[in-house]
Protein backbone atom coordinates (compact mmCIF):
# COMPACT_ATOMS: atom_id res chain seq x y z
CA UNK A 1 0.00 0.00 0.00
CA UNK A 2 1.36 3.42 -0.90
CA UNK A 3 1.92 6.10 1.74
CA UNK A 4 0.01 9.38 1.33
CA UNK A 5 2.90 11.03 -0.49
CA UNK A 6 2.88 8.30 -3.11
CA UNK A 7 -0.84 8.27 -3.94
CA UNK A 8 -0.66 8.87 -7.65
CA UNK A 9 -4.07 9.60 -9.11
CA UNK A 10 -2.82 9.82 -12.66
CA UNK A 11 -0.12 7.94 -14.48
CA UNK A 12 1.73 11.14 -15.31
CA UNK A 13 4.51 10.52 -12.81
CA UNK A 14 4.82 6.77 -13.12
CA UNK A 15 4.71 6.12 -16.82
CA UNK A 16 3.77 7.82 -20.05
CA UNK A 17 0.52 6.62 -21.58
CA UNK A 18 2.36 6.77 -24.86
CA UNK A 19 4.52 3.66 -24.88
CA UNK A 20 8.09 3.81 -26.04
CA UNK A 21 8.82 2.90 -29.66
CA UNK A 22 9.78 -0.63 -28.64
CA UNK A 23 6.62 -1.11 -26.56
CA UNK A 24 4.31 0.36 -29.20
CA UNK A 25 5.26 -2.13 -31.91
CA UNK A 26 2.74 -4.94 -32.36
CA UNK A 27 3.96 -7.83 -30.22
CA UNK A 28 2.62 -11.38 -30.50
CA UNK A 29 1.37 -13.15 -27.40
CA UNK A 30 1.16 -16.85 -26.57
CA UNK A 31 -1.93 -18.52 -25.14
CA UNK A 32 -0.06 -19.22 -21.89
CA UNK A 33 0.83 -15.52 -21.54
CA UNK A 34 -2.77 -14.56 -22.30
CA UNK A 35 -4.10 -16.93 -19.64
CA UNK A 36 -1.67 -15.47 -17.07
CA UNK A 37 -2.65 -11.88 -17.87
CA UNK A 38 -6.39 -12.60 -17.70
CA UNK A 39 -6.05 -14.57 -14.47
CA UNK A 40 -3.78 -12.01 -12.79
CA UNK A 41 -6.02 -9.13 -13.83
CA UNK A 42 -9.06 -10.86 -12.36
CA UNK A 43 -7.28 -11.60 -9.08
CA UNK A 44 -6.03 -8.02 -8.75
CA UNK A 45 -9.53 -6.67 -9.34
CA UNK A 46 -11.02 -8.96 -6.70
CA UNK A 47 -8.41 -8.13 -4.06
CA UNK A 48 -7.67 -4.44 -4.70
CA UNK A 49 -10.33 -2.65 -6.75
CA UNK A 50 -12.21 -0.05 -4.73
CA UNK A 51 -15.69 -1.52 -5.29
CA UNK A 52 -15.70 -5.20 -4.34
CA UNK A 53 -19.10 -5.93 -5.92
CA UNK A 54 -18.10 -4.42 -9.27
CA UNK A 55 -14.70 -6.12 -9.06
CA UNK A 56 -16.34 -9.55 -8.83
CA UNK A 57 -18.42 -8.83 -11.94
CA UNK A 58 -15.42 -7.47 -13.85
CA UNK A 59 -13.29 -10.49 -13.03
CA UNK A 60 -16.14 -12.88 -13.86
CA UNK A 61 -16.66 -11.24 -17.27
CA UNK A 62 -13.05 -11.45 -18.46
CA UNK A 63 -12.70 -15.01 -17.15
CA UNK A 64 -15.92 -15.95 -18.98
CA UNK A 65 -14.71 -14.28 -22.17
CA UNK A 66 -11.39 -16.14 -21.98
CA UNK A 67 -13.10 -19.49 -21.44
CA UNK A 68 -15.50 -18.78 -24.33
CA UNK A 69 -12.56 -18.09 -26.63
CA UNK A 70 -13.24 -14.41 -27.19
CA UNK A 71 -9.59 -13.50 -26.70
CA UNK A 72 -8.26 -16.41 -28.77
CA UNK A 73 -8.64 -14.34 -31.96
CA UNK A 74 -6.35 -11.63 -30.57
CA UNK A 75 -3.02 -11.57 -32.35
CA UNK A 76 -0.93 -9.13 -30.31
CA UNK A 77 -0.35 -7.92 -26.77
CA UNK A 78 -1.50 -4.35 -27.38
CA UNK A 79 -4.90 -5.54 -28.59
CA UNK A 80 -5.30 -7.81 -25.56
CA UNK A 81 -4.67 -4.86 -23.23
CA UNK A 82 -7.25 -2.76 -25.08
CA UNK A 83 -9.87 -5.55 -25.11
CA UNK A 84 -9.46 -6.31 -21.40
CA UNK A 85 -9.77 -2.64 -20.51
CA UNK A 86 -12.87 -2.26 -22.67
CA UNK A 87 -14.54 -5.34 -21.18
CA UNK A 88 -13.77 -4.28 -17.61
CA UNK A 89 -15.11 -0.79 -18.22
CA UNK A 90 -18.31 -2.24 -19.73
CA UNK A 91 -19.26 -3.28 -16.18
CA UNK A 92 -18.46 0.15 -14.74
CA UNK A 93 -16.88 2.91 -16.79
CA UNK A 94 -14.11 3.86 -14.38
CA UNK A 95 -11.71 5.96 -16.46
CA UNK A 96 -9.02 5.39 -13.85
CA UNK A 97 -8.67 1.75 -14.91
CA UNK A 98 -5.98 1.58 -17.56
CA UNK A 99 -4.34 -1.59 -18.85
CA UNK A 100 -1.12 -1.24 -20.86
CA UNK A 101 1.31 -3.53 -22.60
CA UNK A 102 4.58 -1.91 -21.59
CA UNK A 103 7.44 -4.27 -20.66
CA UNK A 104 9.72 -1.41 -19.57
CA UNK A 105 7.11 0.02 -17.23
CA UNK A 106 6.22 -3.43 -15.87
CA UNK A 107 9.87 -4.20 -15.13
CA UNK A 108 10.33 -0.84 -13.43
CA UNK A 109 7.22 -1.34 -11.27
CA UNK A 110 8.32 -4.86 -10.32
CA UNK A 111 11.80 -3.62 -9.40
CA UNK A 112 10.40 -0.72 -7.42
CA UNK A 113 8.10 -2.99 -5.40
CA UNK A 114 11.16 -4.87 -4.14
CA UNK A 115 12.79 -1.73 -2.75
CA UNK A 116 12.32 -0.41 0.78
CA UNK A 117 9.56 2.14 1.23
CA UNK A 118 12.05 4.86 2.10
CA UNK A 119 14.28 4.17 -0.92
CA UNK A 120 15.27 6.78 -3.43
CA UNK A 121 12.88 7.87 -6.15
CA UNK A 122 13.03 6.11 -9.49
CA UNK A 123 15.52 8.08 -11.60
CA UNK A 124 13.41 7.91 -14.76
CA UNK A 125 10.35 9.18 -12.93
CA UNK A 126 12.36 12.01 -11.43
CA UNK A 127 13.94 12.93 -14.75
CA UNK A 128 10.54 13.14 -16.47
CA UNK A 129 9.06 15.16 -13.62
CA UNK A 130 11.99 17.59 -13.67
CA UNK A 131 11.70 17.97 -17.44
CA UNK A 132 8.10 19.11 -16.88
CA UNK A 133 9.14 21.32 -13.91
CA UNK A 134 6.98 19.12 -11.66
CA UNK A 135 3.84 20.42 -13.35
CA UNK A 136 4.47 24.11 -12.61
CA UNK A 137 4.06 25.26 -16.19
CA UNK A 138 3.65 29.03 -15.83
CA UNK A 139 3.73 31.71 -13.15
CA UNK A 140 2.93 35.35 -13.80
CA UNK A 141 1.31 38.47 -12.44
CA UNK A 142 -1.74 39.53 -14.44
CA UNK A 143 -2.96 43.17 -14.64
CA UNK A 144 -4.35 44.31 -11.30
CA UNK A 145 -1.78 42.28 -9.34
CA UNK A 146 -3.64 39.02 -9.92
CA UNK A 147 -1.43 35.97 -9.44
CA UNK A 148 -1.65 33.22 -12.05
CA UNK A 149 -0.44 29.62 -11.71
CA UNK A 150 -0.78 27.18 -14.61
CA UNK A 151 -0.40 23.81 -12.90
CA UNK A 152 -0.36 20.75 -15.20
CA UNK A 153 -0.08 17.97 -12.58
CA UNK A 154 0.28 17.45 -8.84
CA UNK A 155 3.77 16.04 -8.36
CA UNK A 156 4.81 14.17 -5.25
CA UNK A 157 6.18 16.51 -2.59
CA UNK A 158 9.02 14.05 -1.98
CA UNK A 159 10.76 15.76 -4.87
CA UNK A 160 8.59 18.76 -5.82
CA UNK A 161 8.09 20.63 -2.53
CA UNK A 162 10.94 23.11 -3.17
CA UNK A 163 9.48 24.04 -6.57
CA UNK A 164 6.00 24.37 -5.08
CA UNK A 165 7.27 26.55 -2.23
CA UNK A 166 9.12 28.79 -4.68
CA UNK A 167 5.95 29.17 -6.74
CA UNK A 168 3.89 30.08 -3.69
CA UNK A 169 6.53 32.61 -2.61
CA UNK A 170 6.36 34.27 -6.03
CA UNK A 171 2.56 34.55 -5.74
CA UNK A 172 2.41 35.52 -2.06
CA UNK A 173 2.01 39.27 -2.55
CA UNK A 174 -0.77 39.19 -5.13
CA UNK A 175 -4.24 40.56 -4.38
CA UNK A 176 -6.02 37.48 -5.75
CA UNK A 177 -4.79 34.12 -7.06
CA UNK A 178 -5.98 32.24 -10.15
CA UNK A 179 -4.98 28.56 -10.33
CA UNK A 180 -5.42 27.06 -13.79
CA UNK A 181 -6.21 23.33 -13.70
CA UNK A 182 -7.87 23.14 -17.12
CA UNK A 183 -5.12 20.83 -18.40
CA UNK A 184 -4.33 19.02 -15.15
CA UNK A 185 -4.95 15.27 -15.19
CA UNK A 186 -4.12 14.56 -11.56
CA UNK A 187 -1.18 13.38 -9.49
CA UNK A 188 -0.25 13.11 -5.84
CA UNK A 189 -2.43 13.78 -2.83
CA UNK A 190 0.62 15.07 -0.96
CA UNK A 191 0.80 18.11 -3.29
CA UNK A 192 -2.90 18.82 -2.71
CA UNK A 193 -2.15 18.95 1.01
CA UNK A 194 0.97 21.07 0.55
CA UNK A 195 -0.50 23.79 -1.68
CA UNK A 196 -3.84 23.90 0.17
CA UNK A 197 -2.00 24.56 3.44
CA UNK A 198 -0.95 28.00 2.15
CA UNK A 199 -4.61 29.04 1.93
CA UNK A 200 -5.36 28.63 5.64
CA UNK A 201 -3.69 29.65 8.89
CA UNK A 202 -1.58 27.20 10.91
CA UNK A 203 -4.58 25.56 12.57
CA UNK A 204 -5.13 22.17 10.84
CA UNK A 205 -8.13 22.03 8.51
CA UNK A 206 -9.66 18.71 7.50
CA UNK A 207 -9.31 18.53 3.72
CA UNK A 208 -10.62 15.03 3.10
CA UNK A 209 -10.54 11.34 3.85
CA UNK A 210 -9.89 8.15 1.90
CA UNK A 211 -11.25 4.64 2.26
CA UNK A 212 -8.75 1.96 1.22
CA UNK A 213 -10.35 -1.29 0.19
CA UNK A 214 -7.30 -3.65 0.39
CA UNK A 215 -6.71 -2.77 4.07
CA UNK A 216 -10.35 -1.90 4.82
CA UNK A 217 -9.28 1.30 6.55
CA UNK A 218 -9.78 5.07 6.49
CA UNK A 219 -7.15 7.81 6.42
CA UNK A 220 -7.58 11.54 6.94
CA UNK A 221 -5.74 14.49 5.40
CA UNK A 222 -5.33 17.85 7.16
CA UNK A 223 -3.55 21.04 6.17
CA UNK A 224 0.01 21.32 7.45
CA UNK A 225 0.84 23.26 10.60
CA UNK A 226 4.03 24.54 8.98
CA UNK A 227 4.87 25.52 5.40
CA UNK A 228 7.91 27.29 3.89
CA UNK A 229 7.30 31.00 3.43
CA UNK A 230 4.18 33.11 3.72
CA UNK A 231 0.61 31.85 4.03
CA UNK A 232 -2.22 33.67 2.22
CA UNK A 233 -5.37 32.79 4.19
CA UNK A 234 -7.15 36.02 3.23
CA UNK A 235 -6.35 36.06 -0.49
CA UNK A 236 -9.26 35.20 -2.78
CA UNK A 237 -8.63 32.00 -4.75
CA UNK A 238 -10.10 31.26 -8.19
CA UNK A 239 -9.70 27.80 -9.75
CA UNK A 240 -10.16 27.19 -13.48
CA UNK A 241 -11.52 23.74 -14.41
CA UNK A 242 -12.58 21.88 -17.54
CA UNK A 243 -13.58 18.45 -18.77
CA UNK A 244 -9.87 17.60 -18.85
CA UNK A 245 -9.45 18.34 -15.14
CA UNK A 246 -9.24 14.93 -13.52
CA UNK A 247 -8.45 12.93 -10.39
CA UNK A 248 -6.20 14.78 -7.89
CA UNK A 249 -6.89 18.08 -9.69
CA UNK A 250 -10.57 17.44 -9.06
CA UNK A 251 -9.87 16.60 -5.42
CA UNK A 252 -8.04 19.88 -4.91
CA UNK A 253 -10.92 21.81 -6.51
CA UNK A 254 -13.64 19.87 -4.67
CA UNK A 255 -12.01 20.28 -1.26
CA UNK A 256 -11.50 24.04 -1.59
CA UNK A 257 -14.97 24.52 -3.06
CA UNK A 258 -16.74 22.89 -0.12
CA UNK A 259 -14.48 24.59 2.42
CA UNK A 260 -15.71 27.82 0.75
CA UNK A 261 -12.10 28.79 0.16
CA UNK A 262 -12.16 29.05 -3.64
CA UNK A 263 -14.45 30.04 -6.50
CA UNK A 264 -14.49 27.48 -9.31
CA UNK A 265 -14.90 28.76 -12.86
CA UNK A 266 -15.26 26.80 -16.10
CA UNK A 267 -16.77 23.42 -17.01
CA UNK A 268 -17.68 20.23 -15.16
CA UNK A 269 -14.60 18.08 -14.57
CA UNK A 270 -13.94 14.49 -15.70
CA UNK A 271 -15.27 12.64 -12.64
CA UNK A 272 -12.48 10.47 -11.23
CA UNK A 273 -12.37 10.29 -7.42
CA UNK A 274 -10.55 7.01 -6.84
CA UNK A 275 -6.82 7.08 -6.05
CA UNK A 276 -4.60 4.10 -6.64
CA UNK A 277 -1.36 3.00 -8.28
CA UNK A 278 0.25 1.24 -11.22
CA UNK A 279 0.57 -2.53 -10.65
CA UNK A 280 2.44 -5.06 -12.77
CA UNK A 281 0.05 -7.74 -14.04
CA UNK A 282 3.02 -9.66 -15.46
CA UNK A 283 6.53 -8.81 -16.55
CA UNK A 284 5.03 -7.12 -19.64
CA UNK A 285 1.58 -5.76 -18.68
CA UNK A 286 0.49 -3.14 -16.14
CA UNK A 287 -2.83 -1.97 -14.79
CA UNK A 288 -3.58 1.34 -13.11
CA UNK A 289 -5.82 0.19 -10.29
CA UNK A 290 -8.04 2.45 -8.15
CA UNK A 291 -7.97 0.97 -4.68
CA UNK A 292 -9.45 3.80 -2.62
CA UNK A 293 -12.20 6.39 -2.74
CA UNK A 294 -12.26 9.99 -1.60
CA UNK A 295 -14.72 11.08 1.08
CA UNK A 296 -15.25 14.78 1.65
CA UNK A 297 -15.88 15.62 5.33
CA UNK A 298 -18.55 18.15 4.41
CA UNK A 299 -20.52 16.43 1.63
CA UNK A 300 -19.74 12.88 2.89
CA UNK A 301 -19.31 11.85 -0.75
CA UNK A 302 -17.13 12.75 -3.76
CA UNK A 303 -17.18 13.69 -7.45
CA UNK A 304 -16.91 10.23 -9.01
CA UNK A 305 -18.75 10.08 -12.38
CA UNK A 306 -20.52 13.43 -11.91
CA UNK A 307 -17.38 15.61 -11.86
CA UNK A 308 -16.79 18.77 -9.87
CA UNK A 309 -19.38 21.41 -10.69
CA UNK A 310 -18.08 25.00 -10.97
CA UNK A 311 -19.65 27.97 -9.23
CA UNK A 312 -19.53 29.88 -12.52
CA UNK A 313 -20.22 27.85 -15.64
CA UNK A 314 -18.50 29.14 -18.77
CA UNK A 315 -16.51 27.59 -21.60
CA UNK A 316 -13.01 26.55 -20.59
CA UNK A 317 -11.60 28.88 -23.24
CA UNK A 318 -13.14 31.91 -21.51
CA UNK A 319 -12.61 30.80 -17.91
CA UNK A 320 -9.41 32.79 -17.33
CA UNK A 321 -10.90 36.07 -18.55
CA UNK A 322 -14.05 35.45 -16.50
CA UNK A 323 -11.93 34.86 -13.40
CA UNK A 324 -10.07 38.12 -14.01
CA UNK A 325 -13.35 40.02 -14.37
CA UNK A 326 -14.80 38.55 -11.16
CA UNK A 327 -11.59 39.14 -9.20
CA UNK A 328 -11.17 42.74 -10.38
CA UNK A 329 -14.82 43.59 -9.73
CA UNK A 330 -14.51 42.36 -6.14
CA UNK A 331 -11.21 44.17 -5.55
CA UNK A 332 -12.64 47.41 -6.95
CA UNK A 333 -15.53 47.19 -4.49
CA UNK A 334 -13.25 46.51 -1.53
CA UNK A 335 -10.47 49.06 -2.06
CA UNK A 336 -11.42 52.71 -2.56
CA UNK A 337 -7.83 53.87 -2.95
CA UNK A 338 -7.07 51.40 -5.73
CA UNK A 339 -10.52 51.43 -7.31
CA UNK A 340 -9.52 53.43 -10.41
CA UNK A 341 -6.63 51.08 -11.16
CA UNK A 342 -8.80 47.99 -10.77
CA UNK A 343 -11.50 49.58 -12.94
CA UNK A 344 -8.88 50.36 -15.59
CA UNK A 345 -7.88 46.70 -15.85
CA UNK A 346 -11.49 45.53 -15.47
CA UNK A 347 -12.52 47.49 -18.56
CA UNK A 348 -9.86 45.74 -20.63
CA UNK A 349 -10.75 42.29 -19.29
CA UNK A 350 -14.45 42.80 -19.99
CA UNK A 351 -13.68 43.99 -23.51
CA UNK A 352 -11.66 40.85 -24.20
CA UNK A 353 -14.27 38.56 -22.64
CA UNK A 354 -17.18 40.12 -24.56
CA UNK A 355 -15.75 42.21 -27.43
CA UNK A 356 -17.71 45.18 -28.73
CA UNK A 357 -18.39 44.61 -32.42
CA UNK A 358 -18.63 47.41 -34.99
CA UNK A 359 -19.64 47.10 -38.62
CA UNK A 360 -17.48 48.72 -41.30
CA UNK A 361 -19.99 51.55 -41.63
CA UNK A 362 -20.14 52.13 -37.87
CA UNK A 363 -16.36 52.39 -37.69
CA UNK A 364 -16.34 54.93 -40.51
CA UNK A 365 -17.86 57.59 -38.24
CA UNK A 366 -14.63 57.58 -36.18
CA UNK A 367 -12.47 58.68 -39.10
CA UNK A 368 -11.18 62.24 -39.02
CA UNK A 369 -8.57 64.70 -37.85
CA UNK A 370 -8.43 65.56 -34.17
CA UNK A 371 -5.71 68.08 -33.38
CA UNK A 372 -2.39 66.26 -33.85
CA UNK A 373 -4.18 62.92 -34.37
CA UNK A 374 -5.50 61.46 -37.61
CA UNK A 375 -7.80 58.43 -37.40
CA UNK A 376 -8.31 56.36 -40.54
CA UNK A 377 -10.17 53.18 -41.47
CA UNK A 378 -8.16 50.58 -43.36
CA UNK A 379 -9.18 47.00 -44.13
CA UNK A 380 -11.87 47.07 -41.48
CA UNK A 381 -9.65 48.40 -38.68
CA UNK A 382 -9.11 51.84 -37.19
CA UNK A 383 -5.63 53.37 -37.08
CA UNK A 384 -4.33 56.41 -35.22
CA UNK A 385 -1.40 58.51 -36.39
CA UNK A 386 0.23 61.36 -34.56
CA UNK A 387 2.30 63.86 -36.49
CA UNK A 388 5.87 62.60 -36.79
CA UNK A 389 5.02 59.07 -35.61
CA UNK A 390 4.06 55.76 -37.23
CA UNK A 391 0.37 54.93 -37.44
CA UNK A 392 -0.83 52.33 -34.94
CA UNK A 393 -3.80 49.98 -34.96
CA UNK A 394 -6.60 50.65 -32.46
CA UNK A 395 -8.60 48.15 -30.39
CA UNK A 396 -12.18 48.73 -29.26
CA UNK A 397 -12.75 48.64 -25.49
CA UNK A 398 -16.23 50.16 -25.48
CA UNK A 399 -18.51 52.10 -27.81
CA UNK A 400 -16.54 55.28 -27.12
CA UNK A 401 -13.25 53.89 -25.76
CA UNK A 402 -10.18 52.71 -27.70
CA UNK A 403 -6.53 51.85 -27.10
CA UNK A 404 -3.51 50.98 -29.19
CA UNK A 405 -3.41 47.26 -29.95
CA UNK A 406 -1.96 45.60 -26.84
CA UNK A 407 -1.51 48.98 -25.15
CA UNK A 408 -1.73 49.11 -21.36
CA UNK A 409 -1.16 52.71 -20.32
CA UNK A 410 -3.00 55.00 -22.77
CA UNK A 411 -6.60 55.07 -23.94
CA UNK A 412 -8.68 57.31 -26.17
CA UNK A 413 -12.14 58.43 -25.14
CA UNK A 414 -14.31 59.62 -28.01
CA UNK A 415 -16.50 62.61 -27.10
CA UNK A 416 -19.92 62.98 -28.71
CA UNK A 417 -22.36 65.86 -28.93
CA UNK A 418 -25.67 65.50 -30.73
CA UNK A 419 -24.47 62.13 -32.03
CA UNK A 420 -21.44 63.73 -33.65
CA UNK A 421 -17.81 63.32 -32.61
CA UNK A 422 -16.46 66.60 -31.27
CA UNK A 423 -13.09 65.40 -30.02
CA UNK A 424 -10.82 62.71 -28.61
CA UNK A 425 -9.47 62.70 -25.07
CA UNK A 426 -6.26 60.89 -24.10
CA UNK A 427 -6.55 59.09 -20.76
CA UNK A 428 -3.47 57.77 -18.99
CA UNK A 429 -3.42 54.96 -16.45
CA UNK A 430 -1.19 56.71 -13.90
CA UNK A 431 -1.52 60.35 -14.82
CA UNK A 432 -4.29 62.74 -13.90
CA UNK A 433 -3.78 65.14 -16.79
CA UNK A 434 -5.84 64.43 -19.92
CA UNK A 435 -5.12 65.83 -23.41
CA UNK A 436 -8.15 66.83 -25.48
CA UNK A 437 -8.00 66.90 -29.26
CA UNK A 438 -10.98 68.60 -30.88
CA UNK A 439 -12.41 67.58 -34.19
CA UNK A 440 -11.26 69.72 -37.09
Amino acid sequence: MCSLKNLISAALLIFSTNCTAADSQATSITRAEMEQVVSSTGNLLKTKYVFSDKAEKMAALIEKNYTAGKYARIKNAQQLAAELQQDIRSIYDDKHIRIRFSPKTAQRVLAKSKLAKDSTIDKKELSKAQFENFGFNQLKILPGNLGYLDLRNFSDTAYASDTAAAAMAFLSNTNALIIDLRRNGGGSASMIQFISSYFFDDKPVHLGSFYWRPEDKYTDTYTLTSVPGKRIPDTDIYILISGNTFSAAEGFSYDLKHLERATLIGENTGGGAHPGETIAISDQFTIWMPSGRAINPITKTNWQDVGVIPHVKISAAKALLKAQVIALEKLAQQDNEMREIYQWHLTAAKAELAPVKFSHEELRQYEGKFGFLVWSLENGSLYSKRKGEEKRKLEVLDTNLFRFQGGQHLRFKVLFENNKIIGIQEIFKKRKGRSLYKSS
